[in-house]
């Protein structure tokens, strides 16, 4: 038994080593996994009506190149053209704040931070400056190096591929799977499988139709307002809501300045107050718990360790599979929990019939 479990943990040791040896390769393979999982369920209940899995697989294919070509076509040139009016705009509220915000500051405080912002606001513009610069040089670099170019292109042209023979044979993937599992370990290994499942569904699903929903009231909110750049920040606001309370406290201080600048009017400033306001109480009212309920149970600060941590660890990949491991962790540690709480470990009185009576 001792021999078995050396050798489950060299195999994983070496499956870890051999997966971040690949990584480079991975992002399609991981992307294309992550599109497949989102659309199998609605891929098995085209096939609950009758529909074959082949065709099935092409209308849930067809569904998601859809969106996301329509999210591409619509949603970039308006985020494109109001980058663009934010880099014209900076250089008037540097001045502004240097003119305005400063005089106030040292007339309340008596700190006088103008040599400091002086050297910040060249910095800033120099580097502002150089942003085309430095994108023009990349793109320029990436088009001599022929091979970079063609690994690229290469796999995002992947990316579909592989997504629609993943959904095709899904299903198989996970019959073989299970059927290869050691007999005694299958009941608990499908038990932590089910729970996992049920945890990254409300996460992939839930999570990211919160945060699609409060990008959008923050978005149309800010611009019937008239607040310039409103759907920059509603949508920036809604993706930052991966973190608790994050979303809203970037989005109203950025929208607060913004609208402050823009219009001087406190009244506005409420008006901006009362749209994230509404944002969060169609949230916790609405959205958590239709979506979400208490499947995840990931504690906010666990969820903001979470994603510091795999942001240290692993970059903005760390970011993003952050709440996803984090939540599988939480349920094997839970079960881990249970089996600690029915052992002699914990309670050194209880004898072994016990720990086999229900």
């Amino acid at each position: 038994m001792r021999r078995q479990g050396w050798i489950l943990v060299a195999t994983v040791a070496l499956g870890l080593w051999f997966f971040i040896s690949i990584e480079p390769v991975l992002m399609p393979f991981f992307v294309s996994m992550v599109l497949a999982y989102l659309g199998d369920p609605l891929a098995d209940r085209l096939e609950d009506m009758g529909l074959s899995r082949r065709l099935s697989v092409s209308v849930v294919f067809l569904l998601l190149t859809l969106v996301i070509v329509l999210t591409l076509l619509l949603v970039i040139p308006l985020l494109g053209r109001q980058i663009g009016q934010v880099v014209q705009l900076l250089p008037a509220a540097l001045d502004w704040v240097q003119a305005t915000v400063l005089p106030e500051v040292r007339s309340l405080t008596g700190i006088d931070l103008g040599t400091d912002f002086d050297q910040l606001r060249q910095a800033l513009l120099d580097n502002w400056r150089e942003t085309g610069t430095f994108a023009a040089t990349l793109l320029a670099k990436v088009s001599q190096s022929g091979l970079a170019l063609a690994a690229w292109v290469g796999n995002l042209a992947l990316i579909p591929v592989v997504t629609f023979y993943l959904l095709l044979d899904w299903d198989i993937l996970v019959a073989k799977v299970r059927g290869s599992l050691p007999r005694h370990w299958e009941p608990a290994a499908v038990r932590l499988a089910g729970e996992c499942d049920e945890v990254l569904a409300a996460f992939l699903r839930g999570q990211l139709i919160v945060m699609l929903c409060l990008g959008v009231i923050y978005a149309v909110g800010l611009t019937l307002l008239g607040v310039k750049f409103g759907l920059l920040i509603g949508l920036l606001s809604g993706l930052a809501s991966i973190v608790p309370y994050l979303g809203v406290i970037v989005g109203i201080s950025v929208a607060g300045v913004v609208t402050f600048f823009q219009f001087g009017d406190w009244l506005m400033l409420l008006a901006v107050g009362g749209v994230f306001g509404f944002g969060q109480l169609v949230e916790s009212t609405v959205l958590q718990p239709k979506l979400l309920g208490d499947k995840i149970g990931l504690h906010p600060v666990a969820v903001i360790f979470a994603v510091l941590a795999g942001g240290q660890l692993f970059g903005f990949t760390g970011i993003l599979l952050a709440l996803p491991v984090a939540a599988v962790v939480m349920v094997v540690l839970r079960y881990l929990h249970e089996h600690y709480k029915n052992s002699t470990l914990y309670d050194s009185g209880r004898r072994p019939q016990d720990e086999e009576s229900p």
